[in-house]
């Protein structure tokens, strides 16, 4: 009977996901059809500032989805990383495949990662390897898990807790909370101060990770003002580590911290430890901690505004210190407009991606592949009613961090952090968007939130 009853919703769930798919269309035209009244001149970089938002792309993955499920391209969309075209993987199934076969598809940032660190690679840029395996383990040893609640959470919940406070009612949350706390907590606990004599300031650790991670993820028209930008910031972010690296061997600690943790690994004779591995591993750790941890906590705060049902419950959660249900709401408004809404890969060979199935294609070696998780996170072969702001999702229905070998290294701190942003503002009491564009979000020309203000009311 059991057997039955799934055989026969299977036409049910088929045509709700045609059903989907046409509206997605019907929404993508109305989108499109702003871009066109103008001039001809301006007219691809109307549509692709249309396709770079997160309605734009949603509404471009619904129909993708239903009718071109794995959309490969002989031509180059990307190009700052080598390729000779471009495939879109749009599905749940596929799109954990592209990334879980480490063999058939590459990580392409080496090239850019070895810039940023002026020779060695980082862990994030190599393929599973012994020396991966290596770096990641040890790796393991110095930045822990037990440290999110021994060491992360508190920090993070005493200075938002504070910001909150003093807020006097109206609060720009990215320039007021999250980046200034997620910097902050990431000088702490890494062991690599600012804002004290000869040292950077708390904005120049933002403004340097902030470019660098653009440099790495989001340039994807290798935009040569971006490279410039990325360099003198990775410059400046050596001498800085050298620098704090070089001041904890002058005159140790008992600080318990990152550095202290690989100084200790150094001096156990841990192969890649030396003080350029060390530098390295702190470079890239912290490149993918500040900017992103503010830009999910901001962008799922943006979902949540325009919510007043959700907005309402996360404040409650927030109230009663109900951590868990507090997290499962904002990390599915975070599922609406995700850090990254794909994830890249190169094919290393010819190869085949659905196997077995109507949507089977074939992908060209040195193919750039676009693993679309924001696409995904909507499938509806996978999730029930995707459209439906709904809290009680199982957690693998998520794909915020990545999937298989290269998933996010700090995932444990980022489910953490994220909700204990927003955590003092929603207990503060239900706050609305400031009048105006004050009360947007604005990203002072960059791919990050910097400003949107809030006002807090009870609710």
């Amino acid at each position: 009977m059991a057997f039955l009853m799934t055989l026969l919703r299977l036409p049910v769930r088929w045509l709700g996901t045609l059903g989907g798919g046409i509206a997605d269309l019907v929404a993508l035209i109305k989108l499109l059809a702003g871009a066109f009244p103008g001039d001809k001149a301006g007219r691809q970089q109307r549509v692709l500032g249309v396709l770079a938002t997160t309605a734009g792309q949603r509404a471009l993955f619904g129909v993708l989805r239903v009718f071109w499920a794995n959309l490969v391209l002989g031509r180059r969309l990307v190009a700052a990383y080598d390729n000779t075209g471009t495939a879109i993987v749009t599905r749940d199934a596929d799109v954990r495949e592209v990334l879980a076969r480490d063999a058939d598809f590459l990580v392409v940032y080496e090239p850019r990662m070895r810039r940023i660190t002026d020779g060695e690679n980082f862990f994030l840029g190599m393929q599973d390897s012994p020396a991966y395996q290596r770096n990641v383990s040890v790796m393991r040893l110095a930045a822990r898990w037990e440290d999110v609640s021994a060491i992360i959470l508190p920090t993070v919940e005493a200075h938002a807790g504070t910001i909150v406070a003093d807020a006097g009612g109206r609060l720009d949350v990215p320039a007021q909370l999250t980046l200034p706390v997620v910097a902050d907590m990431v000088a702490r606990y890494f062991g690599t101060p600012v804002g004290g004599h000869g040292q950077p300031s708390r904005d120049d650790l933002i403004a340097w990770t902030s470019v660098m991670f653009w440099y790495l993820f989001i340039d994807l028209g290798a935009d040569p003002k971006v490279d410039r930008k990325a360099m003198v910031a990775a410059a400046a972010a050596r001498r800085w580590l050298d620098q704090c690296i070089a001041a904890r061997k002058a005159s140790p600690t008992e600080t318990d911290d990152v550095l202290n943790r690989c100084l200790d690994l150094q001096r156990a004779g841990i192969p890649g430890f030396d003080d350029v591995g060390i530098r390295n591993n702190l470079i890239g750790l912290i490149i993918g901690a500040v900017p992103t941890l503010s830009r999910a906590a901001v962008q799922a705060l943006d979902q949540l505004l325009d919510r007043p049902e959700p907005l309402a419950a996360a404040c409650a959660a927030a109230g009663a210190d109900h951590a868990s249900k507090l997290a499962d709401i904002v990390f599915e408004a975070l599922r609406f407009n995700p850090v990254n809404p794909f994830i890249y890969r190169r094919a290393l060979v010819d190869t085949t991606i659905a196997q077995g199935t109507l949507r089977a294609r074939r992908i060209p070696k040195d193919t750039l592949v676009l693993a679309a998780n924001l696409s995904a996170m909507f499938d509806p072969a996978r999730l029930d009613v995707p459209e439906r702001f709904d809290a009680g999702r199982p957690w693998d229905d998520y794909m915020l961090w990545g999937h298989g070998l290269h998933t996010c290294f700090g995932r444990h701190i980022n489910r953490a952090v994220v909700p204990a942003l927003l955590k003092p503002l929603l207990a503060a009491g239900t706050p609305h968007r400031a009048p105006g564009e004050a009360g947007q979000i604005d990203t002072a020309g960059t791919p990050f939130p910097a400003h949107l203000t809030v006002e807090l009311g009870r609710g």
